[in-house]
């Protein structure tokens, strides 16, 4: 029981460390490169049912989340998602171009 609790804590920190900030973004807005939006939107949701429940424990979790090492696991996680979505938008590109002039020859 409490490894399943330490698993959950772990990844509501991991996942959301500025709880704030996620009330403020899109979660389908189509520009948006950033993959943690969603996640993001999920803890900020979890956190506010804890929060109303007891906020005791949701100042804990807001401060656990503001520890060094969730926040440089977070920003690894940031650097990384928007290198793969460059990637994935670069190669969206280059299969869009070789559709049209390969396939369809435009």
């Amino acid at each position: 029981m409490l490894q399943s609790r330490a698993l959950v804590l772990a990844l509501i920190l991991l996942l959301g460390t500025t709880l704030p900030e996620v009330h403020s973004k899109s979660i389908f807005d189509g520009e948006r490169r950033d993959w943690l939006v969603i996640p993001d939107a999920i803890i900020a949701y979890i956190y506010g049912i804890v929060n109303k429940l007891s906020p005791k424990v949701g100042r804990f979790l807001a401060d656990a989340a503001q520890t060094p090492a969730v926040v440089v696991t977070r920003n690894f996680l940031i650097r990384e998602t928007a290198q793969l979505s460059t990637l994935a938008e670069e190669l969206t590109a280059k299969l869009q171009n070789l559709w049209y002039t390969k396939v369809l020859g435009y």
